[in-house]
């Protein structure tokens, strides 16, 4: 995940736990769905370097996808 992706999920998580117009439960499922969404982006990213990592064509083709 880019630095940047990061800080923004941190100030979405910053401002849904300082707001009053949340009840505590659409707090916790908000929060809840950011870890899962940043595990799947995380996990997104290892796999890409993992198959990186693999041949430099494979790192070549990803690229030329758009994904790495």
């Amino acid at each position: 995940m880019s630095k940047s992706n990061l800080k923004h999920l941190e100030t979405i998580k910053e401002n849904i736990d300082k707001t009053d117009k949340l009840s505590q439960e659409e707090k916790s499922d908000s929060f809840k769905r950011i870890e899962e969404w940043y595990a799947q982006d995380k996990a997104w990213d290892s796999l890409m370097a993992e198959l990186s990592n693999v041949s430099p064509k494979v790192k070549a083709l990803l690229s030329e996808l758009g994904l790495i």
